[in-house]
């Protein structure tokens, strides 16, 4: 059974609400944001990256039990914060190669878990793109360098959020009728594989195990799976892991993301909480790029902090402590 140091215990908490929900804000994005900036007619800088990050920091983190930022241009957004916000830092390079199979994953170079910890990170966050059924020996090297990252964070006394995005090495389209039928079974599989003790884990930051716009009463096309079979699916996702696990966004509408946390706790589901990122900000980079800092503030002031409050309400009311699922090592002993 996986426990907690008294260490990973204290940044775990950092990193929570006192009743032990992650409801936890992102902006780790980097190429993505840059992708939302050049949409608009603008070429990034990485003043704009960093300013954007900050001007989100400062005025959201008051209603985040903490934030995930990158060490590249979220830094000063990390100083920026609300003194009671948690820190999560992301340590995978942004993106893949896609000219090599496997969406390899690859560190930041300047940075180690103990560089990171020095910046003041309560937890180590790392992408992992993960295709159950690719070749084995594509697998095979990301189950060790995932072992390697969690020795790496054991070491410095740090909690590691592992986020894994599932994908199907022969079927590039993720929003495809195709790809939602064999999602379920892509994301729970990695998520029982990812629960092994060897990988040293504490945390699963996971998308939900269906594409809700093919689910039956939510799908305004096709369907994929009818509201039962859907549900069944977010069980089992509950029962693929020990862990605590939370859900990322992926990038859908606010309203969406909220339905899908009530769809969740109705189906049985027993997250944890959410780190949810482009769902709460992605609105405000308009404004920002527009018009300004000051346009971007009165947004976040308003329309972002609506987002993040009435996502803290649904998250109150839908996931579950984690303090049930993570005993620390001093309560194992007993």
């Amino acid at each position: 059974m996986h426990t907690l140091t008294a260490g990973k215990k204290a940044a775990m908490d950092r990193l929570s609400t006192k009743e032990g929900i992650i409801s936890a804000l992102a902006i780790d994005q980097r190429g993505a944001l840059k992708k939302m900036i050049k949409a608009l007619g603008v070429e990034p800088t990485s003043e704009h990256i960093e300013q954007f990050k900050k001007l989100v920091s400062s005025e959201l983190t008051a209603y985040a039990s903490a934030i995930l930022l990158d060490p590249e241009y979220g830094l000063p957004a990390a100083q920026a914060r609300h003194e009671e916000a948690g820190l999560l830092l992301a340590y995978e390079k942004t993106g893949y190669d896609a000219t090599t199979p496997g969406r390899l994953p690859d560190l930041l170079a300047d940075w180690s878990v103990l560089r990171l910890k020095e910046q003041g990170a309560d937890a180590i966050k790392f992408l992992l793109y993960y295709d159950v059924d690719e070749d084995p020996a594509i697998n095979h090297q990301k189950h060790v360098f995932i072992e390697r990252l969690g020795s790496e964070c054991a070491a410095e006394d740090l909690p590691f959020y592992l986020e894994l995005v599932s994908y199907d090495a022969q079927n590039a389209d993720a929003n495809s009728l195709e790809y939602a039928k064999v999602k379920p079974h892509k994301v729970n599989e990695m998520m029982k594989e990812f629960s092994k003790d060897q990988y040293k884990v504490d945390v699963l930051k996971v998308e939900v195990p269906v594409n809700m716009n093919y689910v039956e009463g939510f799908a305004t096309g096709e369907i994929a799976y009818t509201k039962a079979e859907a549900a069944n699916y977010f069980l089992e996702q509950s029962q693929a892991t020990d862990l605590p696990f939370i859900f990322l966004s992926a990038g859908v509408s606010t309203e969406l993301f909220q339905q899908t946390l009530v769809f969740a706790k109705a189906a049985g589901s027993t997250f944890n909480g959410v780190l949810c990122g482009r769902a709460t900000w992605k609105n405000g980079v308009k404004p920002f790029v527009e018009a300004g800092e000051v346009a971007a503030r009165e947004w976040l002031q308003n329309e972002g902090r609506d987002n993040i409050e009435s996502l803290n309400k649904i998250v109150a009311e839908t996931a579950s402590s984690w303090y049930t699922k993570l005993p620390t090592a001093e309560a194992a002993v007993k």
